[in-house]
């Protein structure tokens, strides 16, 4: 029987979409590669290929509910079987991709990561893999696997040397060692002045120019190696924040907080910046050396301003018994995120709990480790913010935080569908 229509005896609740889709997938055929061993799309599929490339929920936001109405579930599910020729010819490429891959030697990344997209792009051009397929995929994969492109593995390898560690430990222990000097006090006023147009654009580039050139960006980092100070904004689970190790390892499933990280974590969560980027090893972890000692861990002061106004305009986010976060001024930038913020229906069920919600908590300290991440990123790919930015970067990472814990909870909902219907 269709899962799907295994719900109608619950008319009211409607269609959870995990179920919709495993239903969809249940009727192709020649998808294997892509199917787990319960017979179910992989994670990886349904994030790389049938969202984005199939459903695009983006486009077609009737589709995207954890909660499906029938309509929009049998929608989905005709998007899909539509689509079943194309799934099939992408999954004979990506093992032609693979066999490839094996031929040529290459160890790096993960294949599905690497080549489920590409695999689906190839399918609609070519339809199924061809007499010409191998020199097809051959291209392909000297596409992906540039050569200018630098290695993880080389980069971990280099760190993992003895030698090498001890000279990174040491040339660390000299930066932090150099950056102890004094700095002007933060020109709190021009901050919320700033924070008050920087939505509107209106002035937001001068005033933004006038705090860069004051280093309001590092004088608010001198704060950040008192006790708990760093901490509260969600940089360091430690009271103070220490010089970074070399390292040895890193996953992006358990990277810790933005302070406490490894040179080599801190280069692996912005990995894509520099993969082609064609630095030198050595140059690479130089500046990162020199970065991670910097105000904010950061080395533009552009980028210290922006992470100085992020704080200041979430700290409404904040707990109302959070001293540190209490300031007395309520800016139009920190009045926009707090709106955008509560607009959200998990929000406002939360809201009326006695205890806050997991996805509900510590949002500010979400929001600045996002925006620290991308104007790291930003720094290794050399692009430097600027006033006209400003705006869209905090609100952007606003913005992520709350997709990230709504999917959440409708990972969550979906669940406790599926479990009420079982």
């Amino acid at each position: 029987m269709s899962i799907v229509a295994s719900t109608s005896r619950h008319p009211g609740i409607g269609v959870p979409r995990t179920l919709a889709i495993a239903d969809a997938w249940s009727e192709l055929a020649g998808v294997e590669p892509f199917t787990g061993r319960t017979g179910l799309p992989l994670a990886r599929t349904v994030k790389l290929v049938i969202d984005p490339l199939v459903l695009r929920p983006t486009l077609n936001p009737h589709l995207a509910p954890a909660l499906l109405s029938h309509e929009a579930a049998a929608g989905l599910r005709a998007a899909i079987s539509a689509a079943g020729q194309d799934l099939a010819a992408a999954a004979s490429w990506f093992l032609l991709l693979k066999r490839e891959r094996r031929r040529a030697g290459i160890t790096e990344g993960n294949p599905q990561e690497l080549y489920f997209q590409r695999a689906y792009e190839l399918a609609r051009l070519h339809g199924r893999p061809g007499v010409d397929a191998d020199g097809v995929a051959a291209h392909t994969l000297a596409g992906i696997h540039d050569g200018s492109r630098l290695a993880f593995a080389d980069l971990r390898a280099h760190l993992s040397d003895p030698r090498v560690a001890r000279e990174v430990r040491r040339a660390v222990e000299r930066a932090w060692d150099a950056t102890k000097c004094p700095v002007p006090a933060v020109p709190r006023d021009r901050v919320i002045r700033f924070l008050d147009v920087c939505a509107q654009q209106h002035g937001a580039a001068d005033e933004f120019r006038t705090l860069v050139n004051s280093e309001a960006g590092s004088a608010s980092a001198v704060p950040l190696m008192y006790e708990g100070r760093a901490r509260r904004l969600g940089l360091t689970d430690l009271d103070l924040p220490e010089p970074p190790e070399p390292g040895v390892s890193a996953s992006k499933s358990a990277l810790p907080p933005p302070f406490d990280r490894s040179i080599l974590e801190r280069l692996f969560a912005s990995y894509a910046a520099i993969a082609y980027s064609g630095a030198d090893v050595k140059d690479l972890l130089a500046a990162e050396i020199q970065r991670s000692a910097g105000g904010w861990q950061l080395a533009e002061e552009s980028s210290r301003v922006l992470l100085l106004a992020a704080s200041l305009a979430t700290c409404l986010l904040a707990p109302e018994d959070d001293a540190e976060a209490a300031w007395e001024a309520r800016t139009d930038a920190g009045e926009r995120l707090l709106a955008r913020w509560r607009r959200e229906p998990f929000v406002h069920r939360a809201l009326r709990l006695a205890k806050p919600a997991t996805e509900t908590a510590h949002v500010r300290e979400a929001v600045i480790r996002r925006l620290w991440a991308r104007l790291h990123g930003r720094e290794l790919r050399a692009e430097p913010v600027v006033g006209d930015e400003a705006w869209r970067l905090i609100d952007g990472a606003m913005r992520s935080v709350i997709l990230d814990r709504r999917s959440r909870v409708k990972a969550a909902i979906a669940l406790n569908i599926l479990e009420a219907t079982a």
